[in-house]
């Protein structure tokens, strides 16, 4: 009975982290649009690093948690140099370029395409044609979310080129070398490793001031307690349960529901090819997440 109950709780838990994350990762650009709109990109992820290590690092220590060592400490600073500091970095610079948080979702979410003919190399995954077909049927999705706001700026597109290429070898990197990792520890490592990387990127290159501390205030709070801390606990615990392939295909859904989001709390307007985006990416994901 105890074993029958612990099966249904872990397959619950399965069940309700993936569309928690898609939801948490997304609200990510609609923060991050109001917080670059009130501080320089870079001085924005840096707070947002440093707070998130700071926070979850204390806690990690608070519950005793094992600290990465050695190669494997290595290999976590690897991974989290390019899944956070050059990932996010360069997001937040396209945002601060005006490309709007739609088009940057966008981008991302052709990383499961990406991590897919990465993986079957590196890691040993296949990737069954039901899958690419999921595959295909996701980054349809993505195209259709954001169709009515292709404006963009060749800067911003280098940038989101940048952020999509140190996610997707982040993602293959850490499931490669550091799949076994600690989330809490090993989150807070590469939060805290990122921090200052980005803080003096932000000296050399930005003049770091601040326009609005009630914006940038909120931004950096949700950034931090939602998205670095809760979003990347559950991405970790993903990438440690189940193939990068699979994980992956939760980013089809980030632009669709990142436009649902803009309507629903910054008042853009929801075109209907978003609402078709998100079911065609749906869509895809189930068939490309089918056992």
């Amino acid at each position: 009975m105890a074993i029958s109950v612990m099966e249904t709780r872990d397959k619950t838990s399965s069940a309700v982290m993936p569309p928690l994350f898609v939801v948490m990762w997304s609200s990510a650009f609609i923060a991050g649009v109001i917080g670059v709109g009130s501080a320089p990109p870079l001085l924005l992820t840096f707070a947002r690093f440093a707070l998130a290590g700071l926070l979850l690092g204390g806690f990690a220590l608070a519950v005793r948690a094992p600290w990465p060592r050695g190669r494997r400490l290595a290999h976590v600073v690897g991974s989290g140099i390019l899944v956070q500091a050059v990932q996010f970095s360069a997001f937040y610079s396209a945002i601060g370029l005006h490309v709007p948080a739609a088009v940057v979702a966008l981008v991302q979410g052709l990383n499961p395409v990406l991590i897919a003919l990465v993986a079957g190399r590196l890691l040993g995954e296949r990737v069954s044609p039901r899958q690419w077909l999921g595959f295909g049927l996701g980054a349809a999705g993505v195209g259709l979310a954001v169709a009515d706001r292709l404006s963009f700026s060749l800067a911003g597109v280098a940038f989101c080129v940048v952020g999509l290429l140190a996610l997707s070898l982040g993602t293959v990197y850490q499931k490669r070398f550091a799949g076994d990792m600690d989330v809490r520890t090993g989150t807070a490592t590469q939060f805290l490793v990122s921090a200052p990387l980005v803080g003096l990127a932000s000296l050399v290159f930005e003049t770091p001031r601040v326009t609005d501390w009630g914006a940038f205030s909120g931004a950096v709070g949700w950034l931090v307690l939602v998205n670095s801390i809760g979003a990347f606990l559950l991405l970790n615990t993903m990438l440690k349960n189940a193939p990068a392939s699979r994980v992956s295909t939760m980013f089809f859904l980030t632009p669709s529901v990142t436009a649902v989001m803009a309507w629903l709390f910054v008042g853009q307007s929801l075109h209907p090819l978003a609402v078709a985006g998100l079911v065609v990416g749906g869509a895809g994901v189930l068939l490309a997440n089918r056992r």
